[in-house]
């Protein structure tokens, strides 16, 4: 009797054993690679490719079992049933596809394991059916236990065969689940081959149709061949796939480098990969971010649990740095599919910027945003919160409102850059005098507020007044400095002037404009007289913004005489105000008030355009003179208004004579000359007005070469009976004739004053001895072409204090 396990130990040729393992392994290795790219294929080619994986892996199974039975030599006549060789075959390529189709299905989590069973099941079939197909001059007898053994353990290998092979794309995967395929069909075929008997039988006789060895080894060779061939096709198409997956995954990588925000792919809590945005945000690299867990970055508890709730919804968190320091961050989730598995996407967005952004907003929202102060929406929360406190424990408070003085002007002269600086610099220079629980505040413009909680005395808003005026002087005297610094204050005290917010900033308001009122560069507690005079101020401010649409404003003209020949060479243009209710306001009034507001502006281009046009019309050549405001002359475009007017009016340059006063010159006087030499340069002649008052400096007369000296008709009051007036006046006279200037004595009221100015040379004449003003309808006879130097003498009254542009 003979026994297969001698055979296997002692009568096997080893290099076909050898062979049986290399094919085996070949095909199991040939058939997971075609397994992956039947997952990647669909439709008819999905089921032509698991048609090629069935053959490759029947072929594999059959070739092994037939090279193993080509190497066993039982030294008695053998040989093979042709119909159950190739049924064996059959039920190969047929059981084991079945097997691989439910591995790949995905109806069941299971499916790769019950591929894997039915697979082993197909090597029990092909096996069993492949040894009934084989003829021997003998008798098989057949060791049961065994015989489920094999059949165990192909099944037991087969099925995590499939299951290993499938897992991942990873070479690791295919290599560790075709080993276990080969371990499943050797294991079977060497394990049922243990479990026959060969007894020897000469009366049993070989068929006739039985395919001899020589045959089958011709058949196993073609096999061989076939798999041989389906392997290098497998490896193909899995290198071709490998670089279109590298392809893809770099040109994936790329896209996902481009993106600004970061991005990680995870499968279940492990990144897979990153993005270079997410690496320089959490201060790694990707090589060290794949394989590390969600939750090292993202360390917030329940957070992966909010995301797979919400996919597609923004959720914040907190990224942990590499440094360990935290970013705030904001994720949004979405499932994707990723090499060939269900995986998550994660955007991450880095809110820093988008939180300083809003932080910037929210400080905006009750700041200023030239000065940093507070502005007036936060001050008044403050006030309001104050006063209540202020009331409710029986404390005084106060209120200071500052607004810088002649600011406008400032803008004006130097521009606003250099009024923007001012604003800032008053700002830090007041805020630092203030204790932490005041607060001063940006209201608007030029205009701030302090207020000052739980003060002992009115007498602290009154010190801290005085201190805010050394702190501007001090900033005044330091160097590079542009433009001077001066502030009023207006102070009302709660309870004692209101107790609530709107009426305490009305009172403090009240102060302030009595503060401006008495000479600027001071402060003003409030008084309960204050608000009449303010609201009539201010009533007279809102009419003077609508005078001139409403007509109510009007040109006089005052004759003005050679004294040597006694002829007319001209006149002054002064502006007067009649009011529809008020009726006649003097000029000394309104003009201020017009200066303060900035209407000074559109009033005196209407005095300049009345002047020329009407002088224009006059057929005598006769001057018209009209006084300027220094914030007029300050304006940058003043000499092109002036070019302007006279191209448009058709008057000759020379006919205009502008008067200005010092006051004008002090405040900037390189800006004042810069004007000046660019109306010269027109043609237009520049007269000094009220010389002798103010801030009469020769050096003025030396810096320009004006046209002309007008002497204040407060010098030449009384001037034939008061002696030190008449030195005055013979001096200035004496130097407008050492300079070459024609003097114009202004308020000549009787001819005893005539007569001293006459006697003195000086050159022209203005007052209500020769005429007072009037509408120039009454000079027509003059200004049409009379050379009458008589004038008519009106009844006279004392004329208003003269004031600039184009009053008197």
């Amino acid at each position: 009797m003979l026994t297969v396990y001698d055979c296997i130990a002692n009568e096997h040729d080893v290099r076909l054993v050898f062979l049986a393992a290399i094919i085996c392994i070949l095909a199991s290795f040939t058939a997971i690679t075609l397994l992956h790219h039947v997952r990647k294929s669909t439709g008819q080619m999905r089921h032509a490719w698991l048609g090629v994986a069935a053959v490759a892996t029947g072929f594999g199974i059959w070739a092994t079992h037939f090279i193993a039975m080509l190497a066993f030599s039982p030294g008695i006549p053998s040989a093979y049933n042709i119909s159950l060789t190739i049924l064996s075959l059959i039920g190969a390529i047929t059981i084991t596809g079945a097997g691989l189709a439910v591995a790949l299905s995905a109806a069941s989590p299971w499916g790769t394991w019950i591929g894997g069973l039915i697979v082993g099941g197909g090597i029990a079939v092909m096996h069993y059916t492949g040894m009934a197909a084989f003829e021997i001059a003998g008798r098989l007898l057949w060791d049961a236990p065994l015989v489920v053994a094999s059949i165990a353990l192909g099944a037991a290998l087969g099925a995590p065969a499939m299951d290993l092979g499938l897992r991942g794309a990873a070479m690791k995967w295919r290599i560790s689940g075709a080993l276990l395929l080969t371990a499943a069909i050797c294991s079977h075929h060497f394990t049922a081959m243990g479990a026959v008997t060969i007894i020897p039988d000469p009366t049993i006789a070989i068929s006739a149709s039985a395919l001899p060895t020589s045959w089958l080894a011709l058949a196993v060779a073609f096999a061989s061949f076939a798999i041989i061939l389906l392997c290098f096709a497998g490896l193909a198409l899995d290198l071709r796939d490998q670089r279109r997956s590298e392809l893809e995954a770099d040109r994936m990588r790329g896209l996902a480098n481009a993106a600004v925000e970061g991005l990680i792919v995870c499968e279940q809590e492990v990144i897979t990969t990153a993005n270079n945005s997410f690496t320089l945000l959490a201060g790694t690299r990707e090589e060290d971010v794949i394989g590390d867990e969600f939750a090292t970055y993202f360390p917030a508890r329940d957070l992966r649990a909010k995301l797979l709730a919400r996919p597609n919804q923004p959720v914040e968190t907190a990224l942990r740095h590499r440094d360990g320091a935290t970013i705030p961050v904001e994720l949004i989730l979405r499932f994707i599919d990723f090499a060939g598995k269900p995986h998550q996407a994660v955007a991450v967005r880095d809110l820093r910027a988008r939180q300083h952004a809003e932080q910037h907003i929210r400080f905006l929202a009750h700041h200023d945003v030239l000065t940093g102060l507070p502005n007036r929406s936060r001050f008044n929360q403050k006030l309001d919160q104050d006063i209540e406190a202020a009331i409710d424990a029986g404390h005084r408070l106060a209120v200071l409102c500052l607004d810088l003085d002649r600011f406008k002007e400032i803008n004006d002269l130097f521009g606003h850059a250099t009024g923007d600086m001012v604003l800032q610099r008053v700002s830090k220079a007041v805020s630092g005098l203030l204790d932490p629980s005041h607060m001063m505040a940006r209201l608007g413009g030029d205009e701030f507020a302090i207020v000052l909680p739980a003060i002992s005395s009115p007498s602290a808003a009154g010190r801290l007044a005085e201190n805010i005026f050394e702190a501007l002087r001090t900033e005044n005297e330091s160097p590079g400095t542009t433009a001077l610094m001066s502030t009023s204050i207006g102070i009302a005290i709660c309870p004692n002037d209101a107790a609530d917010r709107q009426s305490l900033l009305s009172q403090a308001d009240t102060a302030l404009y009595r503060a401006k009122m008495e000479g600027r560069g001071t402060y003003r507690f409030f008084e309960a007289t204050m608000g009449a005079e303010v609201r009539d101020r201010r009533l007279m401010e809102h009419d003077l913004r609508h005078a001139i649409s409403r007509g109510e404003l009007s040109l006089m003209y005052q004759p003005q005489k050679k004294i040597s020949t006694g002829e007319i060479i001209g006149f002054e243009a002064l502006l007067r105000w009649q009011h529809n209710t008020r009726g006649q306001i003097p000029p000394n009034l309104f003009i201020p008030v017009a200066e303060e507001s900035g209407t000074i502006f559109q009033i005196g281009e209407w005095v300049l355009r009345q002047a020329c046009n009407e002088a224009a019309q006059w057929s005598r050549p006769l001057t018209v003179a009209v006084n300027v405001s220094p914030v007029q002359l300050h304006n940058e475009n003043f000499a092109r208004l002036v070019h302007e007017i006279l191209f448009q009016s058709g008057m000759p340059p020379a006919r205009l004579e502008i008067e200005i006063t010092e006051t004008a010159l002090i405040h900037d006087l390189k800006r004042a000359l810069a004007t000046l030499r660019q109306l010269k340069t027109l043609g237009v002649r520049i007269a000094m007005d009220d010389f002798g008052t103010g801030y009469s400096s020769l050096s003025n007369l030396r810096a320009f070469p004006f046209d002309k000296i007008k002497i204040d008709g407060s010098f030449i009051k009384s001037i034939d009976v008061n002696g030190q007036a008449a030195t005055i006046v013979r001096a200035v006279l004496g130097l407008g004739r050492g300079l070459s200037l024609p003097v114009l004595a202004e308020g000549v009221e009787t001819p005893g004053e005539l007569d001293f100015l006459s006697n003195e040379l000086c050159d022209e004449v203005q007052g209500y001895l020769l005429g007072r003003p009037a509408s120039i309808e009454e000079f027509r006879q003059i200004t049409n072409g009379s050379s009458d130097t008589d004038l008519p003498v009106h009844a006279t009254t004392r004329p208003p204090r003269k004031v600039r542009a184009g009053g008197e």
